[in-house]
């Protein structure tokens, strides 16, 4: 009999492991996710605040242009978007441009539209200067809204995200933020929009994942030679929606749709 008692213990152990395994492979598609060419990367739930992929997600890396997601929703939330601005020569630094010309105004919805969809370094040098007074006053406010937000592993020197010794952040720093800003309305609304007319001005997103990633709504793409490709898209399928941040991913495009796949899993 006691034999017995210890087989059947045995049995319903085993038993519960496979239902434990079973249920990952429900909720995530496959055991395993499906292998990416980043240098980091991370998969986070933004409705349960869950990272369901981890591959060196703390690592402190250089961002490029997906800094300007801290840059808008800063901005976003200190600075009304009917704002008129005067377009300054000195905002143009090197990179890319939202084709602004100096002594014109414009609004500070434009500037925004600019900065996320062309991701106008001039742009968020006059963000940075009509929310802060100056680009170094404003990467104070960014450092303190990522203090806020708990990001231990992320440091901002300018609002653009050209390489400087001290500005960085990390994949898993990247979805919480984005996780954050995409619960404002407006934010939200700019970084899905695929092509606009504001203004007068007409935009269209660098984010090709807009075009043919599935239920993609955002969010940011970045590049430098020092970073290499960044990326931080956000996508929705049956109500739930999942952030994939890769850092140095010369293959971004096709590693997010892949990761997209692995993380809804049975919600297909």
């Amino acid at each position: 009999m006691t034999l017995t008692s210890e087989h059947n213990r045995l049995i319903a152990a085993a038993l519960a492991a496979v239902c434990l395994f079973s249920s990952t492979l429900s909720a995530y598609g496959t055991a395993s996710p499906p292998k990416e060419s980043s240098y980091t990367a991370v998969v986070y739930d933004a409705d349960t605040f869950e990272t369901l992929y981890d591959d060196d997600g703390d690592l402190e890396r250089s961002i490029a242009s997906v800094t300007k997601i801290m840059t808008a929703i800063v901005a976003l939330e200190r600075v009304s978007l009917n704002k008129k601005v005067t377009f300054k020569q000195e905002w143009k630094v090197e990179g890319s441009g939202s084709g602004f010309i100096p002594g014109k105004d414009y609004t500070a919805r434009q500037l925004i539209y600019a900065l996320m969809l062309l991701s106008g370094n001039d742009a968020a040098v006059g963000l940075a200067e009509i929310t802060a007074g100056s680009v170094a006053e404003f990467a104070e406010l960014m450092n303190a809204k990522a203090s806020e937000l708990g990001l231990t592993h992320t440091n901002f020197k300018n609002p653009h995200g050209l390489d400087e010794t001290g500005h960085y952040s990390s994949a898993k720093d990247l979805a919480v933020l984005t996780a954050y800003a995409m619960r404002n309305s407006k934010f939200s609304l700019i970084v899905s929009t695929r092509e606009a007319n504001v203004g007068g001005v007409y935009f269209k997103n660098h984010n090709k994942l807009l075009w043919y990633g599935k239920g993609v709504i955002g969010v940011k793409t970045g590049f430098t030679e020092k970073s290499g490709r960044t990326l931080v898209s956000a996508a929705v399928r049956n109500g739930r929606t999942i952030i994939i941040v890769t850092l140095n991913d010369p293959n971004d495009w096709n590693d997010h749709v892949s990761l997209y796949d692995w993380a809804f899993g049975s919600d297909e």
